[in-house]
């Protein structure tokens, strides 16, 4: 699997938009281009840089399936979707490009998810949104941000909009099933609005 070390973490079912300018990653996109489906991997960097290679990286990530490549002047312009999870088994050679052996990681099931509880933990990533939108923050997603009407498919994509950091959410995409998955996003949000009503209060 061509793969794309990021020093962001993809979910199942989430966008993901490119800006593609290094010669080893414009060579994979023209072979990722011959193949069907065309799709690469994505891990987060655990140590290192997303430029110039060398950097350490997290054996759990997702894979993208490219949904549309434009070249205009500059860089190579790539929008993905997430689709399945996956491990590393081994890193192979970076020449041309990164490449691993991996094994697909147990899908969850859409008849698994609790219904209450993914509406508690979309009530509170989007009540933290909110909050943090009220606060004049640089947010990466809005707060009435659009999701999948299937019920795993928000799951996660709850998981990938909301307000943590990169470590958290390898947390939450190393999830073994879905009644893990809502219980951590929820927990984590939570206690994340929490610190960010007790940092405001204390700076008033």
């Amino acid at each position: 699997m061509p793969m794309f070390p990021l020093g962001s973490v993809l979910f199942p079912s989430m966008p993901l938009a490119l800006r593609v300018f290094e010669e080893r990653y414009l060579k994979m996109m023209g072979a990722i281009l011959d193949q069907e489906p065309s799709e690469f991997g994505v891990v987060l960097i655990e140590r290192g840089s997303e430029v110039g290679g060398g950097e350490h990286r997290f054996d759990v990530g997702t894979t993208a399936r490219v949904l549309q490549i434009e070249a205009p002047e500059g860089p190579l312009e790539v929008i993905a979707r997430g689709e399945r999870r996956f491990r590393v088994i081994s890193w192979l050679e970076d020449d041309p490009y990164p490449r691993a052996e991996i094994e697909y990681l147990e899908e969850f099931s859409a008849s698994d998810v609790d219904l209450v509880a993914l509406a508690e933990t979309e009530e509170t990533v989007r009540t933290t949104l909110e909050y943090l939108k009220g606060l004049d923050l640089s947010l990466p997603w809005p707060t009435e941000i659009e999701l999948s009407d299937d019920p795993l498919e928000k799951a996660w994509q709850l998981a990938g909009i909301s307000p943590l950091g990169t470590l958290d959410h390898q947390d939450l995409l190393n999830s073994s099933n879905l009644v893990s998955l809502l219980e951590t996003t929820h927990k984590t949000v939570d206690e994340a609005l929490e610190i960010f009503r007790l940092t405001r209060s204390g700076d008033e």
